[in-house]
């Protein structure tokens, strides 16, 4: 629950990004677009002249049954809304949480105020899930201008994609507080974040996998949450299925939390 401690936290990330909002105009803005026009038009073009294309059978195995005729583009979209929302939740809780801590220490600062080292984790994690909104709401537009869209209930993959990088962002704020230089954070992209990318049925669907990597991949949060977009971006979600899919990473964005408010206090307070 946010506290009015939490909202000056959220308050303070938002001056901040007032002032260095054009950094990430690339990947909020232009990276959905170059996404969508490279994989999902251009490639997309060969696979849909396929003989099954990754329409109706054979995406079936990432989503269940899906009506005939649907496109790979639509198929790419919601995965890469998904994937779009972990990265962006991976860079906002790791490189700015190192700085709050050890660069420029402001969240040191806070704490000479009574905001408090919980108030301070609310409050980073209330300002990524403006930035996962923010960013979210936009690919979702361009994946309308795609025609990448089939049903007006697509919408809800924007609160789904929102979630999924909660999930994340969460437990990696919580590692993040126990670093004291970046080379964890460069492991946790290269064998973390990059294998989540390409191997949990963004691109393609997980049965395409080896049958001992199919399991892994179910375990993921990234396939939990493509599978959940996707869905409900092509109007094919089992209520049973996404509630399945909402609990686990629900889950793993209050586990993230409880852990990250102890590794901030232990962090914080000497």
């Amino acid at each position: 629950m946010a506290t009015p401690a939490a909202v000056r936290v959220l308050e303070q990330r938002l001056v901040v990004y007032r002032r260095t909002w054009r950094g990430s105009v690339i990947s909020s803005f232009l990276n959905p677009v170059l996404f969508l026009a490279a994989m999902g038009v251009g490639l997309g073009t060969y696979v849909d002249g396929g003989t099954s294309g990754v329409s109706a059978a054979s995406a079936a195995g990432a989503t269940g049954s899906l009506p005939d005729g649907i496109g790979y583009i639509a198929f790419l979209a919601p995965g890469l809304l998904a994937s779009t929302a972990m990265q962006t939740a991976a860079g906002e809780s790791t490189f700015p949480i190192m700085g709050g801590i050890v660069w420029v220490r402001s969240f040191h600062g806070m704490l000479a105020t009574p905001i408090r080292p919980a108030d301070v984790v609310l409050g980073v994690l209330g300002w990524i899930g403006l930035r996962l909104a923010l960013v979210s709401a936009v690919f979702f537009a361009v994946m309308v201008l795609f025609g990448a869209v089939a049903t007006p209930g697509a919408l809800l993959a924007v609160p789904a994609a929102i979630l999924t990088g909660l999930a994340f962002a969460a437990p990696i704020a919580a590692f993040s507080a126990t670093q004291r230089d970046t080379n964890g954070f460069n492991a946790l992209f290269r064998f973390g974040i990059i294998p989540l990318f390409l191997f949990s049925g963004t691109f393609f669907p997980i049965a395409q996998l080896p049958t001992l990597l199919q399991p892994v991949a179910v375990v993921t949060p990234l396939w939990h949450g493509v599978d959940l977009c996707r869905s409900l971006a092509l109007g094919t979600a089992d209520p049973l299925v996404a509630a399945l899919h909402v609990g686990y990473l629900a889950a793993m964005a209050g586990a993230g939390l409880l852990l990250a408010e102890k590794t901030f206090r232990r962090r914080l307070v000497k």
